[in-house]
């Protein structure tokens, strides 16, 4: 029997197509360019002003693997913005003091003013540490 020309031959055993072997499913993740990294580490910290922590938790779980500086980026980001939830948390809870006003304020103010810097910094290709984060990730 001869198979007519642009037809792919048939499958074996009754019509089904063979199965993938088992257990190798998950592709190892590629390296991002340096241009890709800069970029992702700029949205990461650009992502923090307007949605807290979690552009920093997400491009943590999904880059960290993707490059060191992307890796390095994300994980200080989460951990300045774990820092800033902290201060949040505490300046609503004594906010029936005045001083828990002026602390959500400052978490704000410090929020915007040191992720332009890093985001800054990111877009440059230069690595950046927050002040004043406590290291939960590395």
């Amino acid at each position: 029997m001869t198979i007519p020309p642009n037809q792919p031959p048939s499958p074996p055993s009754g019509g089904v197509p063979p199965q993938p072997p088992h257990g190798g499913g998950a592709q190892p993740s590629q390296p991002l360019n340096p241009a890709d990294e800069k970029l992702w580490a700029t949205l990461i910290h650009v992502g923090g002003i307007f949605f807290n922590f979690i552009p920093a938790l997400i491009g943590y779980l999904v880059l960290k693997d993707r490059g060191p500086f992307v890796r390095a980026h994300s994980a200080t980001a989460l951990n300045f913005q774990l820092t800033l939830l902290i201060a949040e948390v505490v300046g609503w809870l004594t906010s029936w003091l005045i001083i828990g006003l002026f602390i959500v304020a400052a978490a704000y103010v410090l929020r915007i003013v040191f992720s332009i810097i890093a985001a800054l910094k990111a877009n440059k290709g230069e690595w950046y540490t927050y002040p004043l984060s406590i290291k939960f990730v590395s």
